[in-house]
């Protein structure tokens, strides 16, 4: 049997495999320059490398598959993992609403969901039948790409050194990584909302480390990958699907709304105090984590 490295090994193994696997696709998405090349695969291939990336790490140290944290989550960890980026996407987004910053709603979007949806209907009973559908049976199919990533991040990279290290440095150190391996499409390719690279890359950064906290949070205590799915899943859908398509520009909008602008990592940065305070919850010991 093989021997398994220390913890400090397999994280940097993990994350050299994360790139190396990843590599295929940032040459295909910047190739075609565009996200949407592959008819939207490309993306979903990106996405499943970091759950490569933590199975093949586990297969070299001669680990199980289990050591990932597969089991379902208590239900209070589940609803929370779903109810948190709806929550502070909620937040934000009202802050930008009532300002001027964006305006609510945006009825190009409207109009286009009456088509969408098919049903022959105002532009406003087109739109609540869409958030109500996409808030919830959307989340589930939103799941299937985010997965691919949590049980990577969460499943094996937080957990992995968590072993070694404090839970800040584990939600920092996860959230740089995490922040990192989106660079080559934020930087070279069309995944922003239109500001200056450097500011959108700023932001996105912020936003992500601060959530780190959270998704560390939850999947230390809760001892469950899904929680992150959940988590990511639902952070991409209210935040990509709902709100920001529901804000209207008014001038220098791009600036404050999505995952670039401002006022999101801002929101985010509150929950990642408040959870940060919360960490002398966490369990220490491995098997409690990895159950």
């Amino acid at each position: 049997m093989t021997r398994p490295r220390s913890p400090r090994q397999q994280v940097g193994i993990y994350v050299l495999l994360v790139f190396a696997f990843s590599s295929v696709f940032y040459f295909l998405i910047l190739k075609a320059h565009t996200l949407g090349a592959g008819a939207g695969l490309f993306v979903f291939g990106i996405m499943w490398c970091p759950a490569l990336a933590g199975m093949a790490t586990l297969k070299i140290n001669g680990r199980e598959l289990s050591d990932l944290g597969w089991k379902w989550p208590q239900t209070t960890y589940a609803v929370q993992s779903w109810c948190i980026p709806l929550l502070y996407a909620t937040i934000a987004y009202v802050i930008v609403w009532a300002t001027g910053l964006g305006g609510f709603p945006n009825h190009d979007f409207m109009n286009h969901l009456v088509t969408l949806i098919g049903l022959r209907v105002s532009p406003q009973l087109s739109t609540v039948i869409y958030v109500l559908t996409a808030g919830t049976f959307g989340v589930i199919k939103s799941m299937a790409s985010a997965l691919g990533e949590e049980i990577g991040w969460r499943g094996f990279l937080v957990p992995e050194l968590f072993k070694t290290t404090s839970f800040t440095t584990t939600a920092l150190i996860s959230g740089v990584v995490w922040s990192c391996w989106h660079y080559p499409l934020l930087i070279w390719g069309d995944y922003n909302s239109g500001t200056p690279t450097w500011y959108g890359l700023t932001c996105f950064t912020a936003m992500v480390v601060s959530i780190s906290f959270v998704f560390a949070w939850l999947r230390l205590k809760s001892g469950s990958l899904w929680t992150g799915a959940l988590l990511h899943a639902s952070h991409n859908l209210y935040i990509q699907a709902i709100f920001t398509p529901l804000t209207r520009n008014t001038g220098k909008t791009a600036w404050y709304i999505d995952e670039f602008g401002v006022v999101i990592p801002i929101a985010a940065l509150g929950f990642a105090v408040y959870f940060w305070t919360q960490h002398n919850k966490l369990p220490r010991d491995p098997a409690q984590v990895t159950a």
